[in-house]
């Protein structure tokens, strides 16, 4: 009798042990389950080196979406990004997209920076201005050969 009463007790232990992990791991991977939440507009960079799909898209500092996926623009001259925002975050007309770096790592994210347009980009819309990623290598190279200006 025991023997099945602490069987039991270390497969009630495991079974909490798992679902714990599969906890912390949607949540630290940041997976959603559901996509319901969120709408997804689109932005064309001259250069997104660095970025990657599931990138922080943020304002102010603050977690809005992410990078939903990254193509080849019109006539392949651009690329062409995607946001997925949250239903609640409301962006103008005349918002500003760009690629920034953050932290020492240099992990690559999308920083909006609202308008102050009263008309406001739904779901399938397009942010106009945009600002891409600065190339290091490109203003060392430059800086190295006397090309600064």
């Amino acid at each position: 009798m025991k023997n099945g009463k602490l069987n039991a007790i270390v497969g009630l232990f495991v079974l909490v042990g798992i679902i714990c992990l599969a906890y912390l791991s949607i949540r630290l991977g940041r997976l959603e389950l559901f996509d319901g939440e969120h709408y997804t507009i689109r932005a064309d960079f001259d250069s997104v080196a660095g970025l990657k799909e599931g990138a922080t898209v943020e304002i102010a500092g603050v977690q809005v979406g992410h990078v939903d996926r990254i193509t080849l623009g019109p006539q392949n001259a651009r690329a062409r990004v995607y946001l997925a925002l949250r239903r609640e975050v409301r962006l103008q007309e005349d918002t500003i997209a760009s690629v920034r770096t953050r932290g020492i790592i240099g992990d690559k994210v999308i920083v909006l920076k609202p308008g102050g347009s009263e008309r406001l980009l739904g779901a399938g819309g397009a942010i106009r201005e945009t600002e891409g990623a600065v190339d290091l290598e490109e203003l060392i190279s430059k800086y190295v050969h006397g090309q600064v200006e």
